[in-house]
């Protein structure tokens, strides 16, 4: 594989990771969201995803798109990963609700325009 279908492998596989963290909170609340380990291992892992695909583009290809907070998105996998300072159920709750929806239609964006 070369270095651009590299780069939009990843690519795809930070919007399929949004699209199931979508599906898995589609019709709950965020009480049901922290009392469901099975939801809410799962998005940790898919949030997990986005952060070590986005770890992984080049740097050209995330300065072409700075209004996607690459830096924040892979701070976020290194503190799912290593668990620094324990998680905070809110803070992934917020981040899924109010910027993964901004993120998935950025890298759909991208990708349409790639192929």
């Amino acid at each position: 594989m070369n270095k651009p279908e590299r780069e939009l492998t990843y690519m795809a596989d930070i919007l399929e990771a949004t699209q199931k963290i979508e599906r898995y909170l589609k019709s709950i609340n965020f009480e049901q969201f922290i009392k469901n380990d099975l939801i809410y291992d799962a998005v940790i892992r898919e949030l997990e995803i986005i952060g070590e695909a986005a770890n992984n583009l080049s740097w050209p290809t995330k300065d072409k798109y700075p209004e996607i907070p690459w830096r924040d998105i892979v701070d976020t996998r290194n503190k799912l990963i290593h668990g620094y300072s324990g998680l905070d159920s809110k803070i992934i709750w917020n981040t899924c609700q109010n910027d993964l929806p901004d993120l998935k239609n950025n890298i759909s964006t991208i990708l349409k325009d790639q192929r």
